[in-house]
This record gives C-alpha cells, sequence and structure tokens, in this order.
C-alpha cells in the first residue's frame, strides 16, 4: 500500500472520520463502516489529510493549475490543500461555489479565483451518488474552465446498484464525462489495512462482506 494510503487511514481512525459498526447509509444499505470528512476538524487534522490528498494527486500526475472546493465539505478540503501546496512551493489559485446565489454585493455563486481558461481540479471527500460532482461540473462549464479531474478521501467502490449495475459512482462519472477521479484511499486499501493490524481482523471480515454483496467491478 502506498505511503499516503496508509497514512490518511490512521489518521482517520485517529480522528473518528472512520467508524466501524452497523451504519444505515442513504441507500438504506447496512454498512460495517461509516466515513465522515466532517470528523477532520482541526487545523493539525486538516493539513495531515492536505498532505495525505497533495501525494495522491502527485502520484495520479494530473495536470491541473487551480483547485476548486464544491460546497460544503469540498470547500475546507480545497483550501487547506491549496496551503499545502502553498508549502511545497508551489502556490496554486483556488475557487469555490455557494449553494444559493448572492444578490448583492459581487453577486453569483462563484467565490475565488476567476475559473476561465483554467485546468481545475474538483476536490471533495467522497463521490456518493455524483449529483454534487456533476453540478460542480456545470458550474465549471459555464465559467470557461476545464475539468482536469476529481480528488476524494475515500472511494467506497460500491455499485450505485447492483441489480443494473457492478460500477461504482466513481466509476460512473469517470465514464460519463471521460475524467480521471482519485482516491487517496479506497474499500479495497482499507482491506489491507486491516489485514496488517489484527485489531481491525473482526472488522475485515465483515468488509469483505459487505464488499461481496454491494461492491464494484474493479
Amino acid at each position: 500500500m502506498n505511503d499516503h494510503r496508509s497514512r490518511f487511514l490512521q489518521l482517520a481512525l485517529r480522528a473518528d472520520a472512520l467508524r466501524f459498526g452497523e451504519f444505515t447509509l442513504k441507500s438504506g444499505r447496512l454498512s460495517p463502516y461509516f466515513f465522515n470528512a466532517g470528523r477532520f476538524d482541526s487545523g493539525a487534522t486538516l493539513a495531515e489529510l492536505a498532505s495525505c490528498y497533495a501525494d495522491a494527486i502527485d502520484a495520479a500526475k494530473v495536470d491541473f493549475d487551480l483547485l476548486f472546493g464544491p460546497a460544503y465539505k469540498g470547500i475546507p478540503l480545497a483550501t487547506a490543500l491549496a496551503c499545502e501546496y502553498a508549502r511545497r512551493g508551489r502556490d496554486l489559485p483556488l475557487a469555490f461555489n455557494r449553494k444559493e446565489a448572492k444578490t448583492h454585493g459581487e453577486g453569483g455563486t462563484l467565490i475565488g479565483a476567476p475559473l476561465q481558461g483554467r485546468r481545475v481540479l474538483i476536490v471533495d471527500d467522497v463521490i456518493t451518488a455524483g449529483t454534487a460532482i456533476r453540478e460542480a461540473l456545470s458550474i465549471i462549464g459555464g465559467a470557461g474552465g476545464t475539468v482536469a479531474g476529481i480528488v476524494i478521501a475515500l472511494d467506497r467502490q460500491e455499485a450505485v446498484d447492483p441489480a443494473t449495475s457492478r460500477r461504482s459512482a466513481a466509476q460512473t462519472v469517470a465514464a460519463e464525462h471521460g475524467l480521471p477521479v482519485i482516491a487517496v484511499a479506497t474499500l479495497g486499501d482499507l482491506l489491507a489495512f486491516a489485514g496488517d493490524h489484527v485489531e481491525l481482523t473482526a472488522q475485515r471480515e465483515r468488509l469483505l462482506a459487505y464488499r461481496e454483496a454491494y461492491g464494484s467491478l474493479d
């Protein structure tokens, strides 16, 4: 497993962003694990998370020159990532959107650097149904930017509808729009990580059963 993946999973466990148990998802499925990026809620955890994101992006060799954070969780993630790249010597422009258009002052839905003519990397936590990503694609295209790719923290590698397709939400978005989707870590990485830690052995068996029932095609 790549170092950034292991670091990310260790951080997620420490921050209680990754939890094991029984969780009812929006889809109605009963999942043995749950990921909540909102638990990266301090300067230190966000800085460490941003380092994991940056390493994953650099390993993927995506060509981009602006970071875009979709409201809401994408905003602090993209901001932290911009700070991490600045620390590494690369000063990237940053933009994000409002959920509702502002009718006074500068108006509009976009805040930050202009997107016109930029190669934009979308920064978010997960892709569940792909709705937020499609909205971001529309906003970026409408502002004259070109989407270079998408980076997320965790890819659950879970089929949207196992009865009709074993394709995940991330795979669906990638196929529909011809874009690379980079994940800092995946369910497969989590399984490997659990296999290397005795205290997670019991969780690994439950994860394997869940992947058997709902996992996407690799």
